[in-house]
């Protein structure tokens, strides 16, 4: 925690802010390592300060020992209304991707004008590159994604629900210690297929359905995130060539990733083996996105994301064709970005269609 904070210090420095409040609950965990629900952080180059209400005070006093850790009584901005002077803060930097309208002018009434400084992504772009720990604790939830996959195999069988998937590979995370489902989980079989996040419903499965499941877990603070699909029974023709174009896309971005590449390349090396085959108005969302104590965050593989890839970086890549009224096709893994080239976390089978 204190490599974070000394790193923070010095952006902080470098914009001129001197102290920065910190509300979004991933970046307050990634600072401080509380885990409460409710709670902000102030940042200066001397001090740490973490303001909670006095459900989570010895909860805060127990998981933060470098930091001061202050009871609200009313509201977080009337304490820093009452505390800023003294903490010598004449510039204070905010999350204004975070606050709504309503907290910013609650804000903006409690400190003096021209003092708030937008700061949004300041935390955000040290969370991107991972440190050995935070990626052996990925590796670990990449691991049990593939697990997951594994049990269910045999569980894919017509006339099951998509909702009996989807409940089956939760209770097996959980059971083996994932923290939570970050996210929920897609079973998009048949046509319902052609939904990007179609997720699961009361639908049955049938004989000759493509099956996309999308799925993860959150594991010690850290996600997974995988997507594969599944035929039940003999593929068609068409299923076939579709799930090799997405594969073909897929394996195109994979193998551009590594150091000094930007996000959009990669976007761009999977998106253009897709357009190849004129299949490029069904294939639009973004190719893939880090990963790390949320499912999603920064940065984005897209067409305007321009990050260039630093080792350390744990993104994804996840082309897919979508046809309304025939189904679609989805193929993602998690990908470390190391010094000299990058290595797949997800190892789950992807080469061809299983069929089940």
């Amino acid at each position: 925690m204190k490599r974070r904070v000394d790193l923070l210090r010095n952006k902080l420095y470098q914009k001129g802010i001197d102290g920065l409040l910190v509300m979004k609950p991933e970046n307050r965990k990634y600072l401080s390592g509380f885990s409460g629900t409710a709670g902000s952080l102030v940042v200066t180059q001397e001090q740490l300060f973490l303001l909670t209400d006095f459900r989570y005070i010895e909860q805060a006093e127990h998981e933060c020992k470098q930091w001061q850790v202050i009871e609200i009584r009313t509201s977080t901005f009337d304490s820093l209304k009452n505390y800023l002077p003294d903490w010598k803060i004449s510039r204070l930097g905010y999350e204004e991707d975070f606050l709504t309208h309503k907290q910013f002018l609650e804000l903006s009434e409690k400190v003096p004008d021209g003092s708030l400084i937008p700061a949004a992504g300041t935390v955000e772009d040290l969370r991107m590159i991972k440190s050995q720990e935070e990626i052996a604790r990925m590796i670990n939830s990449a691991r049990m994604a593939d697990e997951a996959f594994a049990h269910i195999l045999s569980f894919l069988k017509p006339g099951c629900t998509e909702v009996e998937i989807s409940l089956e590979m939760e209770y097996f995370m959980r059971k083996r210690g994932a923290k939570r489902i970050p996210f929920d989980i897609i079973v998009a079989s048949g046509v319902r297929g052609a939904m990007p996040h179609g997720v699961a419903s009361d639908k049955l499965l049938q004989a000759g359905d493509l099956v996309t499941m999308d799925f993860g877990c959150e594991f010690n603070d850290y996600c997974s995130d995988i997507t594969r699909t599944v035929c039940l029974g003999a593929p068609t023709e068409m299923q076939e060539h579709i799930y090799r174009i997405v594969l073909e896309a897929h394996d195109a971005g994979i193998n551009l990733i590594r150091q000094g590449v930007k996000a959009s390349d990669v976007d761009q090396a999977a998106r253009s083996v897709v357009e190849r085959y004129h299949f490029g108005e069904n294939f639009r969302h973004s190719t893939g996105h880090g990963v790390g104590l949320i499912v999603h965050e920064s940065p984005v593989i897209s067409s305007k994301d321009g990050t260039i890839l630093q080792a350390g970086m744990v993104i994804t890549v996840e082309p897919g064709i979508y046809l309304p009224g025939w189904g679609g096709v989805r193929i993602e893994d998690m990908v470390l970005i190391e010094e000299n080239g990058a290595r797949l976390l997800t190892h789950t089978p992807r080469d061809y269609l299983m069929v089940l």
